[in-house]
């Protein structure tokens, strides 16, 4: 059983920087893949970044991509993810995510646990 708490939303303006946080509970949390995805009001989940179970690889959404940095410390049990140049579209509930390493990363179907979410709202 792994427990996900996100933590790091807020509001800021376009063009702006956040650092969301995922804390996980569970002393298995190196051997899944974690990834996150966003919520935006009246619209479906949809993934964001994934960082396999090492670290070793990332995955990004192409509308991220060049502006989100996903990576994960497993000593501490944390997954981050750097949001630069943060758009008004980015607008959303953002969620983490603990998947096995041979999950469709970008499905929410394949997910195995899941945080409550944080929600970060960007201005224009």
């Amino acid at each position: 059983q792994v427990q996900l708490v996100e933590s790091g939303g807020g509001s800021v303006q376009t063009g702006g920087s956040l650092r969301l946080s995922c804390a996980a509970s569970g002393s298995t949390f190196s051997s899944y893949a974690m990834v996150w995805f966003r919520q935006a009001p009246g619209k479906e989940r949809d993934f964001v970044a994934a960082i396999s179970w090492s670290g070793g690889s990332t995955y990004y959404a192409d509308s991220v991509k060049g502006r989100f940095t996903i990576s994960r410390d497993n000593a501490d049990n944390m997954v981050f993810l750097q949001m630069n140049g943060l758009r008004p579209e980015d607008t959303a509930v953002y969620y983490c995510a603990a998947t096995g390493p041979y999950s469709d990363y970008r499905s929410v179907d394949d997910m195995h646990y899941w945080g409550k979410g944080t929600l970060v709202t960007v201005s224009s």
